[in-house]
């Protein structure tokens, strides 16, 4: 039987390739997708996606998602307490699982295990400790399709953003950045694939350089960031490429 499950969605290319790999493992049923969301700007948090996109790509994946809206710049407190009040609803429907695309990052992956150990979780990793060169290219031969919709100038320029990772991407990124981008270097929007039943549609639109000064111990918006102590969690600018 399998094991009821949530899957925590980016709708970036970690998320895509994890959730092929729990598909194709058969041992969870996937309920549905759990997705952070600006609720000021309806985007994915981090990814700058569009709630529309974002609904379009569940809808060819066949798969529900629940959007968890958070307001601007939240601390630390107020992102649990909302996640709790999410985990605890979705508990309710049965989900014992939640479900990851974290590849190596320990730090994060023991806050979730703790977080959600304590709420009566279990936290999945699929794709963890495989090298994430290894990864990119397994995601890129599956036929998967995925475009950068944010990169983080600390590690990339304007250049890298709005451009659709293939072999070329690869071959250009410098050295120090991660193939996958896990450390937060870029963040991605998968567009088609084996899971897709359609490519989603879009066009680009403008890109755009933004620069956040969050509060003291506010939650970076992955909500990722551990304990929450960085008093500044955004010290660096980012460009987004808007899909529309």
């Amino acid at each position: 039987m399998k094991q009821p499950a949530i899957f925590n969605w980016s709708g970036g290319k970690d998320s895509a390739l994890a959730l092929y790999k729990v598909q194709q493992s058969g041992r969870f049923d996937v309920q549905t997708l759990l997705t952070t969301v600006s609720e000021p700007y309806q985007r994915v948090s981090m990814h700058g996606v569009r709630v529309a996109l974002l609904q379009q790509q569940a809808a060819s994946l066949r798969l529900p998602c629940r959007q968890l809206l958070l307001p601007e710049m939240p601390s630390m407190t107020a992102y649990e307490e909302l996640m709790a009040a999410t985990l605890h609803d979705l508990q309710g429907q049965g989900a014992t699982a939640a479900i990851f695309g974290d590849i190596f990052l320990e730090d994060l992956r023991r806050y979730r295990e703790e977080k959600l150990a304590a709420a009566g979780w279990e936290a999945v990793f699929p794709l963890w400790g495989v090298p994430t060169a290894e990864l990119i290219r397994e995601f890129i031969g599956l036929g998967f399709k995925t475009i950068t919709t944010c990169v983080n100038e600390k590690y990339l320029d304007q250049s890298f953003v709005g451009r659709v990772i293939d072999e070329d991407f690869l071959r250009d990124l410098p050295a120090h950045v991660d193939p996958c981008g896990e450390n937060g270097e870029f963040h991605t929007f998968v567009f088609d694939g084996p899971l897709f039943r359609e490519p989603v549609a879009f066009e680009k639109g403008e890109i755009v350089y933004r620069k956040y000064t969050p509060p003291p111990k506010a939650a970076d918006s992955d909500y990722e960031c551990g304990d929450g102590d960085d008093p500044s969690p955004f010290d660096t600018g980012f460009w987004y490429c808007d899909l529309v």
